[in-house]
């Protein structure tokens, strides 16, 4: 579910947008590469339901949360995804001595499903807390 914000299209230094981020538990999602990412913040207790802030990476690379040096990030539209997950132990996970501990886990039955009024709501708030904070 994509939602307004005054932060789309700002262009950062991108420590500072972790400055930012990080006391609101914001963290650096994990499909990041050298060129993209997105800031992601959970809404339940179950960590199911998030908030993204993504971006591109407009000057210098991207190397893990501590930026780069001189890295410079554009914000994109955030919005809020929510994964649903069958409860229990996954029939089709493999185990072999390796593989266990990243295997174990199973593959979300809905990666887009459709997320309640009230986790919109709490999205909204929590994103015009973001941008009250961001100081230009």
């Amino acid at each position: 579910m994509p939602l307004e914000s005054k932060l789309v299209g700002v262009e950062e230094p991108f420590d500072k947008a972790i400055s930012v981020l990080q006391p609101l538990e914001f963290a650096l999602g994990g499909n990041w590469d050298y060129e993209h990412g997105c800031f992601d913040r959970y809404l339940d207790e179950g960590h199911k339901v998030w908030l993204r802030i993504p971006f591109e990476v407009t000057h210098g690379l991207l190397e893990g949360e501590h930026g780069g040096t001189g890295t410079v990030i554009q914000l994109g539209s955030p919005f809020v995804l929510k994964h649903l997950y069958n409860e229990g132990l996954d029939a089709e996970a493999q185990i072999r001595v390796v593989g266990a501990l990243i295997d174990q886990f199973q593959e979300p039955v809905d990666k887009d499903a459709p997320v309640e009024d009230k986790w919109i709501d709490q999205a909204r708030s929590l994103l015009q807390e973001v941008e009250n904070r961001w100081v230009h």
